[in-house]
């Protein structure tokens, strides 16, 4: 889909030579285009700037995962010292 709408952006941009209208067409077309893209998420990030995207990404997965480790890591610990001291006893 996308290498038919570059190939009809360039096809009218060429037209344009023959009359400018074409280019009005042609920017028409690649404005809705990229508009379009924008709204269905189609890699594009909301605030425009990808980098920005992939940064805020990133933050949202260690904020959960550094919450996952302070909710159940404290508890599982616990139980993991319980757990090594009863297998000590019974190796002894």
């Amino acid at each position: 889909m996308f290498v038919l709408l570059l190939v009809l952006i360039v096809v009218l941009f060429g037209f344009g030579f023959l009359n400018p209208i074409w280019w009005v067409v042609a920017a028409a077309l690649v404005y809705a285009a990229t508009r379009h893209g924008r709204d269905r998420g189609g890699g594009w990030s909301r605030s425009g700037s990808s980098d920005l995207g992939d940064y805020r990404d990133y933050r949202e997965r260690r904020d959960r995962r550094e919450r996952w480790d302070r909710r159940y890591g404290r508890q599982n610990r616990a139980r993991w010292r319980r757990e090594d001291r009863r297998d000590r006893e019974h190796r002894r």
